[in-house]
């Protein structure tokens, strides 16, 4: 059942729009600066998060696990990740337990990419234990704790009981020797919540807000249910999430900005709110399953190219600066954000 569920969220990403929420970009712009004072070769788009340094913002989030026929595509994704020097997350590592015949379609990962930076993934649910396993089975350098209530609500075979969640990441992050990154995959995250999970000790805090690939959808779709469109659209947009996370984030808590990033303006934006960087998946995964490895690396070298063209356009040279520009947040998401007591007036008037 799980290796079958595996191949269906491959496919319903690809076949399946985006929302039908918004993720909130639309509502921030950027002041142009015509006298950026830099130059083209100034220009650095490299970060690190949690302490790991990554070449380039951009994390190639998880989107599929365990299963024989997925260690193809799995392969794909880790040798685009090495060609493209992008950090990458394997999908939820939790069928490997169950079978271990499926290791394969995860060790892959780093066969295909020895050097480079990969997260391993489990649901909050596991125990410290088999954390710590997931890291060790592909060598992960950080593992990534995602939270997915929505989805398993909606997927028949899924969870109903989530009591003990945020006990149980603490504890994970006492027994794993790799930083904790917490993911939501696609409902995004408050700022209570937010501020619980950096209590117990979390190094970064991956968005995961309404706007892009929709896990409720696709449960909907692999069950042939029909479900009320209301629900389609519960959840945060990726950008107030990503605000609310900010306003109470502490320094040494890295945030991780996701949920329908799909142009490199998008990912800018990211960075201006306070992101280290930025996520995707279906874009990469729909690039590799139409293109070959060679055209999905120069398509992702322009993205990168274009990247740099709104750094300079705003005066920005380094990931940092960019956190230090005025943007402008309007419709919705200042609505929204206004009435959670968060003042959007400050981020037109950073200097």
């Amino acid at each position: 059942m799980r290796q079958s569920r595996k191949l269906d969220h491959i496919k319903y990403s690809l076949s399946l729009p985006d929302g039908p929420g918004v993720n909130g970009f639309a509502d921030i712009d950027f002041v142009h600066n015509c006298l950026p004072n830099a130059g083209w070769d100034e220009v650095d788009i490299s970060s690190s998060i949690a302490g790991i340094s990554i070449g380039n913002p951009l994390v190639i989030n998880a989107i599929t696990g365990g299963a024989h026929d997925v260690t193809t595509v799995n392969g794909q994704i880790a040798e685009f990740a090495r060609a493209t020097k992008t950090a990458m997350a394997v999908g939820s590592q939790y069928a490997a337990f169950e079978d271990p015949a499926v290791l394969q379609s995860y060790k892959i990962v780093r066969k295909k990419n020895p050097d480079g930076v990969i997260f391993a993934n489990l649901g909050a649910y596991a125990t410290p234990e088999q954390a710590q396993l997931a890291v060790e089975m592909i060598d992960a350098q950080a593992i990534q704790i995602h939270l997915n209530v929505a989805q398993e609500l909606i997927m028949i075979e899924g969870d109903r009981d989530f009591t003990g969640y945020l006990t149980n990441i603490g504890k994970i992050v006492d027994r794993v020797r790799v930083p904790v990154i917490v993911k939501e995959v696609g409902c995004g995250i408050a700022k209570e919540q937010a501020a619980l999970l950096a209590e117990v000790g979390i190094q970064a805090i991956d968005v995961g807000g309404m706007g892009g690939t929709n896990f409720v959808a696709i449960e909907a779709a692999r069950s042939q249910s029909e479900i009320v469109p209301e629900i389609l659209g519960w959840g945060i947009p990726t950008v107030i999430s990503a605000v609310e996370i900010m306003s109470v984030l502490p320094q040494n808590v890295d945030m991780i900005v996701s949920g329908g990033v799909r142009t490199s303006l998008d990912v800018i934006k990211s960075l201006a709110l306070g992101g280290v960087a930025a996520g995707m998946a279906t874009p990469i995964i729909r690039m590799l399953h139409e293109k070959s490895i060679e055209d999905a690396v120069c398509w992702f070298n322009h993205f990168l190219h274009e990247m740099k063209c709104y750094m300079l356009l705003s005066g920005a040279t380094n990931i940092k600066d960019l956190t230090k520009l005025p943007i402008i947040i309007t419709g919705y998401s200042r609505e929204w954000l206004m009435a959670r007591g968060i003042d959007t007036v400050q981020y037109g008037l950073r200097k």
